[in-house]
């Protein structure tokens, strides 16, 4: 069986900007956890959580998903040698997930989370 996505984000310039547009075109519930992040909860059947906010600094701005994965260390080897480039990582989330990022070889910023405790 396949890594799932269980997270997105929207990740811009006007923070105030993205989230009335994605509230308005969508009717997400948002709920602000810190200035430059606030979760994103589309709800419906199937759907994912995920977060729009502003990108770390000097960072781009960008759309992503993240995968989540067994060992997150493991995973950001594994990727890099099929060519990938490791952003970031492994982060621990506060309050959270542990974290990384990498750009594929056409330079998409991907992410992964450690996978969730049952």
């Amino acid at each position: 069986m396949g890594n799932p996505v269980v997270h997105f984000e929207v990740m811009g310039k006007d923070i105030a900007l993205l989230q009335n547009f994605y509230k308005a075109a969508f009717d997400w519930e948002l709920q602000s956890v810190m200035p430059t992040y606030t979760l994103a909860k589309p709800g419906g059947q199937g759907g994912i959580n995920g977060g729009i906010g502003t990108p770390m600094p000097g960072g781009p701005t960008h759309v992503t998903f993240y995968v989540e994965v067994p060992d997150l260390a493991a995973a950001l080897a594994k990727v890099e040698q099929l060519g990938a480039k490791k952003v970031m990582g492994p982060m621990d989330i506060p309050g959270g997930p542990t974290i990384g990022m990498f750009t594929d070889p056409e330079g998409h910023i991907i992410g992964l989370t450690g996978a969730r405790p049952q």
